[in-house]
């Protein structure tokens, strides 16, 4: 029973209902579909593979493994060196406000969810959705592996949606990017769990590129 609620409140936390406001972030895909870098669907699953295996899971996913830890363990020098590593990593404006924004908004519901440990990180700078996702995780006793691959599964689900939409692409199409991407996860997350401190990085001069572009873009759906 307790690994039944486990599991449902990992699925609660990666629902896309939860209310953080995850649907109005496209971190840069709207900018590469105007600028035309992104046509179809298979450029779509291009963009989200370069992402997930060149930054998401040799940053996101390691930091969130060890947030994870520092939570459990209490740790919370570790908890706020490692939440500013990952803002400090953000290389556009728009992200760094972002995973400050969606950070700070998911502390506001863990506090309404009895959650105390979560108010100081309603108004924290360098609070970030991993954090947040962290310590909820921890306390509702989610496994860590199940974590970091439930973070990764809402990543990718959010961005397959801003596809449908900005591309645009049906939702046959969408699902079977889904389908496609998701079968990458558990060897990303298995990787992602084996990283050293020194190896923990990552950077895609795509996404960097039209990030800052897209913060200046005159006429846009997304905040990010």
């Amino acid at each position: 029973m307790a690994s039944n609620l486990a599991l449902l409140r990992l699925l609660q936390l990666v629902s896309p209902s939860l209310p953080i406001g995850m649907y109005s972030y496209s971190q840069g895909l709207e900018r590469a579909v105007h600028d035309g870098w992104i046509r179809n669907a298979d450029q779509v699953g291009d963009w989200l593979h370069g992402l997930l295996h060149n930054s998401l899971s040799k940053l996101d996913a390691p930091l969130l493994a060890r947030l994870y830890d520092a939570w459990q363990t209490g740790d919370m020098e570790a908890v706020a060196q490692w939440s500013q590593f990952l803002i400090a990593c953000r290389e556009t404006a728009e992200l760094r406000i972002e995973d400050k924004q969606t950070g700070q908004a998911l502390a506001r519901l863990l506090v309404n969810l009895a959650m105390p440990e979560a108010l100081a990180w309603q108004k924290r700078v360098d609070a970030t959705l991993a954090t947040m996702f962290g310590l909820a995780a921890t306390r509702w006793q989610i496994d860590k592996a199940d974590a970091v691959t439930g973070y990764l599964w809402s990543w990718l689900e959010n961005q397959v949606l801003g596809s449908i939409k900005l591309v645009p692409l049906g939702q046959v199409a969408g699902q079977q990017l889904l389908q496609r991407l998701a079968d990458e996860l558990p060897c990303l997350v298995e990787q992602a769990l084996t990283l050293t401190d020194e190896d923990i990085g990552g950077s895609c001069f795509g996404l960097a590129l039209v990030s800052s572009r897209h913060e200046m873009q005159y006429s846009r759906l997304f905040r990010s």
